[in-house]
């Protein structure tokens, strides 16, 4: 039975804005200092239970949605989830690694580089149409990596997906700034505010990135349907554009600009390129999120990510051939690529095209990622794994202000200071982090079932798996290495990894059967995705795995000082939850705002 101080407290928590202890640190860890101290001390036997806790489809898609105190709605379709699709995705990222990126590492086989990591996006994007289906959360790689890996691996994934939401919408807040300054006919840096004492790559203050972020936010707050119907508005006139920037492009194309190499910096460039250009595709996640506020999800996610997923490959290798053939790759400017490789040509004007053309679309990614960033960020409060605070929807709004409110003002601060080159590798590998273990999420959900799955069967679905992950990694370590011009390397672990995933198809037995959507070839495609997104991460350079380090290490000291203890408090709290649920914590989407 509930307490009168349980029933005061769920009374105060229908009134929405509010703030006090109890709103961030409800768990009994954090009562008192005494307490925070016992809790410290019985931190391993904690994180070993932790360890070996699952949570389930029910709990992700269901249970859990009592802690947000009000509904997110029910709205998208699959044409709406598209549109956001092509909306977070096609933003700076084709407009300004582009021309950096065939300048410095890839030549004229830039082109390739967008076709790699546009695959290995692709057979992500496969990855998520069918956990998003299964599992229709706003927590997207989050909520199937607690179901399927446990709270470790979710945390740290977590703890990436705030990351790369944070740099994500900072470095689309820094292009913004330089492709106004570009459409004003001066210098990228131009608007931003030079302090010499501050060191390089942070010297440059950026203002006018901190009010788009705002902005973009405030709109995203107001509803999911406002701000889709206004993505697919633009989405439309920056389609219209990229049109006119490729038929520009190619009625000025020169196969002589191909020559005389077209892989000047050898295979090595492209994947290098590939690994960095990634970051062009990152957003598509975004659409999981979503899966919450979709009208059909078992119809709507497949279609509205693959669609969205396959149109945005084909751009993305037309507009960088397109870039390659007008200009020599060894003229190309890498900040502004397209805008001066049309100067070159004699058209001057069309530079102002381009500039709206990126404007466009790195507003649309902003406006879709606030969306998804708080979607992520809600679902991972619902947990306790950060304030459950941040995991309460507007009753009128229907929307999770306070999350969209704290990874603005995360960006906001990064975009401040940080330069694009910064910020664009420690995303990519974040994201191809996340991406990997997705893929592996979805194999462990369909060849392990807890209570079905036998010990002869788990171990042999593990020695494959881990013969793929290893020979995956292996391949990756050896492309890298000095060794990478020899051939027998690449048959050892190729082989590896084919007889891994050619056992998972042969002689583990898959325990489930999706209920809607199903990825095409399994376990073929996923073992591949988990194989590209190894790869790709294995050519993003040393200090992008130093900056990705030190970022793992700071947050696996927040998970054992906090995160732990959170969610252990919540495991051990009886039936709280489903009494809330019961009570009727979860207003209906009609009910009039307190």
């Amino acid at each position: 039975m509930a307490t009168a101080a349980e029933g005061e407290g769920r009374e105060r928590g229908r009134r929405y804005w509010r703030w006090s202890k109890v709103d961030f640190f409800p768990e009994p860890s954090f009562a008192s200092w005494r307490s925070y101290g016992a809790a410290l001390a019985a931190t391993v036997p904690r994180l070993r239970e932790r360890v070996a806790s699952r949570s389930s489809d029910a709990v992700e898609a269901g249970t859990l949605l009592a802690e947000s105190e009000n509904p997110l709605r029910r709205c998208l379709s699959w044409v709406d989830l598209a549109f956001l699709g092509f909306g977070s995705v096609v933003g700076s990222g084709v407009f300004v690694l582009t021309g950096q990126e065939a300048r410095f590492d890839a030549g004229p086989a830039i082109p390739l580089a967008y076709a790699a990591a546009g695959f290995s996006a692709l057979l992500s994007s496969f990855c998520y149409a069918e956990l998003a289906t299964e599992i229709p959360s706003a927590g997207g790689s989050f909520s199937y990596l607690r179901v399927e890996l446990g709270d470790i691996a979710a945390f740290l994934a977590a703890g990436n997906i705030l990351l790369e939401a944070v740099v994500g919408a900072a470095g689309l807040g820094r292009s913004w700034t330089s492709y106004l300054a570009a459409l004003l006919g001066r210098d990228t840096d131009a608007l931003r505010i030079h302090v010499p004492a501050l060191a390089e790559g942070f010297n440059l203050l950026d203002p006018i990135a901190v009010v788009v972020l705002i902005s973009t936010s405030a709109v995203a707050m107001s509803g999911a349907r406002l701000t889709s119907t206004l993505n697919s508005l633009a989405s439309v006139v920056g389609i219209v554009i990229i049109a006119f920037v490729m038929a520009l492009g190619f009625s000025h194309f020169d196969a002589g600009n191909l020559a005389p190499s077209f892989f000047p910096f050898g295979a090595a460039g492209v994947f290098r390129a590939a690994g960095v250009v990634y970051w062009s595709y990152t957003g598509f996640d975004m659409v999981a999120t979503m899966a919450e506020e979709t009208k059909n999800p078992g119809r709507d996610v497949p279609l509205g990510l693959i669609s969205s997923m396959s149109a945005i490959t084909l751009v993305y290798c037309a507009m960088s051939l397109a870039l390659v053939g007008m200009q020599r790759y060894s003229e190309i400017d890498a900040n502004a690529a397209f805008s001066v490789a049309f100067s070159a040509a004699g058209m001057k004007w069309a530079r102002y095209i381009v500039a709206l053309g990126a404007l466009k679309g790195m507003t649309s990614g902003l406006l879709v990622g606030a969306l998804g960033q708080a979607r992520y960020t809600t679902q991972i409060a619902r947990t306790h794994m950060i304030p459950p605070y941040f995991a309460l929807v507007h009753p009128r709004t229907g929307t999770p202000i306070y999350a969209t409110i704290v990874v603005t003002f995360g960006a906001a601060c990064v975009a401040f200071f940080s330069s694009l080159d910064v910020l664009a590798s420690v995303s990519s590998i974040s994201t191809l982090f996340i991406f990997a273990l997705v893929a592996v999420a979805l194999l462990v959900r369909r060849y392990h079932v807890a209570g079905k799955t036998t010990a002869a069967q788990l171990r042999t679905f593990l020695a494959f798996l881990a013969l793929v992950v290893l020979s995956s990694i292996g391949l990756s370590v050896y492309y890298n290495s000095r060794y990478a011009r020899r051939w027998p390397g690449y048959v050892a672990f190729g082989a590896g990894w084919a007889a891994g995933a050619a056992g998972l198809a042969l002689c583990a037995e898959q325990q489930r059967v999706p209920k809607v959507f199903g990825v095409p070839l399994m376990p073929w495609l996923p073992a591949l995705s988990v194989a590209t997104n190894l790869f790709l991460m294995g050519s993003l350079g040393t200090m992008a795995y130093m900056r990705f380090g030190i970022c793992t290490a700071a947050m696996l000291v927040y998970y054992v000082l906090f995160g732990v203890h959170a969610t252990y408090d919540v495991a051990h709290s009886g039936d709280s939850v489903v009494d809330n649920l019961e009570l009727g914590k979860v207003a209906d989407a009609s009910t009039p705002p307190a």
